[in-house]
């Protein structure tokens, strides 16, 4: 059974600022922010650290927390705080007082008499919540168990580089409705994707989130189809996405999930039913021979490797952008 929702207008960005003082998820984002973002983006990897006003951050700190383990997040966040002139400390969890049972309210606090904003990866999307409720600098998500704002956004620019639009793209997303699916979802709805997700029964979106997004949807011309059948889901599609069947924080449930995901594999077989143009991606890391096998992720249709290096580009805009007016 699919469910298909539909709407019919659209915006155009001319704002030069953003209109939130943190990024915790990109449902809280205008359509222009996104678009504000994303071009922005797109100047600095043009530019590659060496254009006019690269280094708006010179002389600026910020704080990461990260109490989940990373790769792509942590390189690419201190990277991009160094290209853009400013400083990166590193807190892991443990190095912190909130280990020891010092409250979010607090630490947020502190932070904010020495740092210029807070990035936070962790599990619980309250704890990204309560910190910027109490900092008095901008904080950002770097992931959480509800939502993954920087890796969605870098979604959205990697297909906007490949296609030149995003409105009235068909993308398949195949597997666990989790905190990257959901926001793909707000990220679609903002800019008039047709999003399509396929996942096994009880790992499906909860109706919350699609019910947050419907206002978006209506503006920006963008659908959404909830489906069981990935063969359905990626039916001419431009782009088919997947990611781990077991996302940190579920490893107890590893057997199970394997054999409940086992027919949503994104192979060859699968992307032969995309449109012949289609291209593959993944948010990374991959694990090769379960979610999708080594013909598709290292073919050449896939561009995992592009959207990882975008997570770069767009974090810097996410950051200058919240950051430089201050």
């Amino acid at each position: 059974m699919v469910v298909k929702t539909k709407a019919k207008v659209s915006t155009k960005s001319t704002k030069k600022s953003l209109s939130v003082g943190s990024l915790l998820s990109i449902s809280q984002l205008t359509v222009q922010d996104v678009d504000l973002i994303l071009r922005t983006a797109a100047e600095f990897k043009m530019s590659r650290g060496r254009g006019k006003g690269d280094q708006p951050l010179k002389g600026k700190v910020m704080a990461a927390i990260f109490e989940k383990n990373s790769t792509r997040t942590r390189v690419s966040f201190e990277t991009a705080m160094y290209h853009l002139g400013g400083t990166m400390l590193y807190l892991a969890g443990r190095d912190l007082q909130l280990g020891r049972g010092e409250t979010i309210a607090d630490t947020a606090q502190v932070l904010s008499r020495y740092v210029d904003s807070i990035i936070i990866r962790t599990d619980t999307h309250r704890k990204v919540v309560e910190t910027a409720r109490c900092a008095r600098i901008p904080v950002v998500n770097a992931l959480t168990d509800y939502a993954h704002p920087c890796q969605a956004l870098a979604d959205l620019f990697t297909l906007k580089e490949r296609f030149g639009k995003l409105k009235g793209l068909r993308l398949a997303y195949i597997g666990d409705g989790n905190n990257v699916a959901r926001s793909l979802i707000f990220g679609a709805a903002k800019t008039g994707i047709e999003l399509a997700l396929a996942s096994p029964p009880g790992y499906e979106m909860d109706k919350h989130t699609i019910e947050l997004s419907e206002k978006d949807r209506w503006k920006s011309g963008g659908e959404i189809y909830i489906t069981q059948d990935p063969s359905r889901a990626v039916d001419r599609a431009d782009a088919v996405y997947t990611d781990v069947w077991t996302s940190m924080g579920h490893e107890k449930e590893q057997a199970e999930r394997v054999r409940r995901f086992k027919k949503y594999q994104v192979n060859a077989k699968l992307m032969v039913q995309a449109a012949p143009h289609a291209v593959f991606l993944h948010c990374l890391p991959a694990h090769r021979g379960q979610e999708v096998t080594e013909e598709v992720i290292d073919g050449s249709q896939s561009v995992v490797f592009d959207q990882a290096e975008n997570r770069l580009h767009v974090q810097k805009a996410i950051l200058a952008l919240l950051m430089g007016k201050r």
